[in-house]
């Protein structure tokens, strides 16, 4: 447990300058409610802490997938699909969904993780039958896709809080020095000629799924170097320009500009070329639940055969069979699966102790926090109504999405729902996970006040509860290395399928995972 100097210490780093802005008045917010949320980690800490029961029935499928995050529901409906129906999916959790898991009240649907989805690349024909299959994708006009309008992001989409206003965008635009708004154009100007680089064979040096991009040294040479590196070697030091890029890889890689590759830096800015008839090639398909509304559908493929509750803690392979040994932790009931394959759709930390063996020192990841702060009625700004996405500049959190942004109901809401996303990298990974998982409801309700309370001062007012979800392994960190560094392989049988492979926690890598794990089982 914390020391009452060591849990000073980590609020501090959490909240940074917000700690001591923030109102520290007695009693403030005793009357927000709430909990704390989260994936079922004292399940997972058997498995970590070496899990080992006696089978007490033996079950045969055609296909074990172990793990029921979007990679592994991808890969049932690539399956189901392509006709293979003998198969089982088993899901550590109650419900299926990894990272896109949402929730609800009576009033909206809000996310418990990824929140949206980009207009997919021309080239991504998987995905986007995925969308039409959804319903989402409702045709072509002139080539380009026709998405729902109803899923497309609604306007105005961002806005930022920066030097007392908010401006439209997340890009920083008001108060710029002619220096910083030159180096933000030049910037952005090389971002777009990466973007539309390619090497001798014709492949974008850049593209979603990763593994499509090329492994040109001249681009490969960029997985050496930090992100942080890159920016000073090429002469970018504007603080504004610098906020921007730490930020859009906490966004997407929960760690920033020290610690993530070039590589991965410049490719969250290069590789999207996303199109649409109905929108610009910046905007997102986004629900009220988030990529819950994706889950929902994968669902479908694999309903009846998912057994929850599930832990797949020990994978072998005997001639042509894999054997699977799993413990149902709600019944109390051991089984083993025997099956012609077995899809570990789990991260490499958790997959390669199943097979007895250990991960790669690439494989690193975020902890992060998540929380839905629910209010009796919004904030109000004079020059900016709340937007989709808010960000409050210089904060640790990334700042907010309104979860009723995408509703057709114009009708006054009786309560609002805001989701803050918070990647906490302020220590090491490990360290920045145990100390997370010791703070009580009390501390992140204070934490999250002091940050929001930057851009809405009197916001606590307004809050009835919060309730927080604290992810201990977030998304995989792309460290430098990581795109040039060989994955180990797997025993006959036995197929990996993670986003964390593609070192991007994103739905499209692990959707491409899951489909691609699906096709090495077809054969």
């Amino acid at each position: 447990m914390f020391t009452r100097k060591e849990f000073l210490q980590y609020i501090a780093l959490l909240a940074g300058g917000a700690y001591a802005a923030g109102c520290r008045t007695p009693g403030a917010y005793d009357h927000i409610g709430g909990s704390i949320l989260g994936a079922s980690a004292a399940a997972g800490h058997q498995l970590r802490d070496g899990l080992s029961v006696s089978p007490q029935k033996t079950i045969r499928t055609g296909v074990l997938i172990a793990g029921g995050g979007v990679a592994g529901l991808s890969a049932a409906r690539k399956l189901r699909l392509s006709g293979k129906t003998d198969f089982l999916l088993a899901e550590l959790e109650p419900q299926t969904g990894g990272n896109s898991l949402s929730g609800g009240n009576s009033i909206t649907n809000f996310p418990f993780g990824a929140h949206y989805l980009p207009l997919p690349n021309p080239e991504n024909t998987a995905l986007m039958d995925f969308l039409t299959e959804a319903g989402l994708l409702k045709g072509f006009d002139k080539g380009l896709p026709v998405y729902d309008e109803l899923s497309l992001v609604y306007e105005p989409a961002e806005r930022l809080y920066r030097k007392g206003r908010w401006q439209e965008g997340i890009i920083p635009q008001v108060g710029l020095s002619p220096q910083e708004h030159d180096e933000m154009k030049r910037f952005l100007a090389l971002m777009q000629t990466f973007r539309d680089a390619k090497d001798s064979s014709g492949r974008h040096a850049f593209d979603i799924p990763a593994a499509l991009s090329s492994r040109d040294p001249q681009f490969l040479s960029l997985d050496a170097l930090t992100m942080e590196a890159w920016l000073q070697r090429e002469g970018f030091r504007s603080e504004p320009l610098r906020w921007y890029v730490d930020y859009c890889c906490r966004d997407d890689y929960g760690a920033g500009i020290k610690t993530v590759s070039a590589w991965a830096g410049i490719h969250y800015f290069a590789a999207r070329r996303g199109k649409a008839a109905n929108a610009d090639a910046s905007a997102v398909l986004t629900w009220p639940e988030g990529n819950g509304r994706l889950v929902q559908h994968l669902r479908r493929h694999s309903h009846n055969q998912t057994l929850t509750g599930t832990i797949v803690y020990r994978v072998q392979t005997e001639g042509n069979t894999v054997l699977a040994d799993c413990w149902n932790y709600q019944t109390r009931e051991a089984m083993r699966i025997v099956a012609d394959h077995c899809i570990l759709a789990m991260p490499q930390f958790i997959g390669r102790r199943i097979l007895g063996e250990t991960p790669g020192p690439q494989f690193t990841y975020a902890p992060w926090l998540v929380a839905n702060v629910h209010l009796r009625e919004l904030p109000v700004d004079k020059n900016l109504p709340v937007c989709w996405d808010n960000v409050i500049y210089g904060q640790q959190s990334l700042g907010y999405i309104y979860a009723q942004h995408q509703t057709t109901d114009r009708r006054p809401a009786k309560s609002h729902v805001i989701t803050l996303y918070w990647p906490l990298d302020q220590l090491e990974p490990a360290d920045s996970r145990r100390k997370a998982l010791q703070l009580q409801h009390r501390d992140w309700v204070e934490l999250c006040m002091a940050q929001l309370e930057q851009g809405h001062p009197h916001i606590a007012k307004l809050v009835t509860a919060v309730d927080c979800w604290i992810w201990g392994h977030g998304m995989i960190r792309p460290i430098p290395g990581f795109m040039t560094t060989e994955i180990p392989g797997t025993p006959p049988r036995v197929h990996f399928a993670h986003s964390d492979l593609s070192g991007i926690s994103i739905f499209e890598e692990a959707f491409y995972q899951g489909e691609s794990a699906a096709m090495r089982c077809l054969g």
